[in-house]
């Protein structure tokens, strides 16, 4: 009965591997580098490729459940290959597919719908995982420096997506199922950066940048224009999805969303000097 996480060094990969492991089933986990996958003992490391289903035959030997993301290649392209792939899973007799969405078209993601075998869609909000992205302007300048300064997040704990993600790998009763996963409040930035202050013992100015200096830094940094009309429209005007609390979480894994005061807590040293 074992279970295939592609994606699986990736934030949310790594979660779905170690929610299977706890739970106690076999997992195998699919990188380009094995070498460098630095994931749990009792994992199986194999090296595959989703852009190249050729490499994913052997790897999908005795899979029952495969958990796919819907990118490969350099700047999480999306992948081409998702028909392909999906006959290799049919062949080799996966039982149960989960599919983490991508927040677009996707050849994959329409694949595993159109399929014969069983699918569950992850459809999480912002990750909670993205506020390391502040860590640098924190521990040098103990501020988060962000525009749209009121907008509202419903985010969730990654290790609740992979929670999520095992349960409808490993039971029946999610096939055919779109699940929107979300924490179990709603955020402003203030309130995050409050959350991380406590956390690290030492207050936060949060810093409003302008949408002109907002674009001006993204650029910057090499984000693609796509990329940044993306965040424009999603931190200038959320739309209710990724602001409203909804209960998949409970309901699908029987315990509540985590909080982000308990991720706070368990990432506070990255913005610590």
């Amino acid at each position: 009965m074992t279970n295939l996480v592609t994606g699986a060094t990736g934030t949310v990969g790594r979660q779905v591997v170690a929610e299977l492991l706890r739970r106690g089933h076999p997992v195998r986990a699919l990188t380009r580098d094995p070498g460098k996958a630095d994931l749990p003992a009792g994992v199986e490391v194999v090296r595959g490729d989703l852009t190249d289903p050729a490499t994913l035959t052997a790897a999908l030997q005795g899979v029952t459940g495969l958990h796919l993301i819907t990118f490969g290649g350099p700047y999480f392209a999306p992948l081409e290959t998702g028909p392909r792939i999906l006959e290799l899973a049919r062949e080799a007799g996966v039982r149960r597919i989960t599919v983490l969405h991508g927040g677009g078209p996707s050849l994959l993601e329409d694949a595993v719908r159109a399929g014969e075998i069983p699918w569950t869609v992850l459809m999480p909000v912002e990750f909670m995982a993205n506020a390391l992205e502040w860590a640098d302007g924190v521990r040098t300048a103990d501020e988060v420096r962000e525009p749209f300064t009121d907008r509202l997040s419903a985010m969730v704990h990654e290790a609740d997506i992979g929670a999520v993600a095992a349960v409808a790998l490993t039971e029946d009763g999610h096939g055919g199922q779109e699940y929107v996963i979300t924490g179990p409040e709603v955020l402003t930035l203030k309130d995050k950066t409050q959350t991380l202050a406590a956390a690290r013992g030492r207050a936060i100015r949060l810093v409003e940048l302008t949408e002109e200096e907002a674009v001006g830094r993204w650029r910057a940094s090499g984000l693609a224009d796509e990329v940044i009309g993306f965040l424009l429209e999603a931190y200038g005007n959320t739309p209710p999805v990724g602001r409203t609390v909804v209960p998949t979480v409970e309901k699908v894994t029987g315990r509540p969303a985590r909080t982000f005061t308990e991720w706070a807590a368990e990432h506070a040293d990255a913005f610590r000097t």
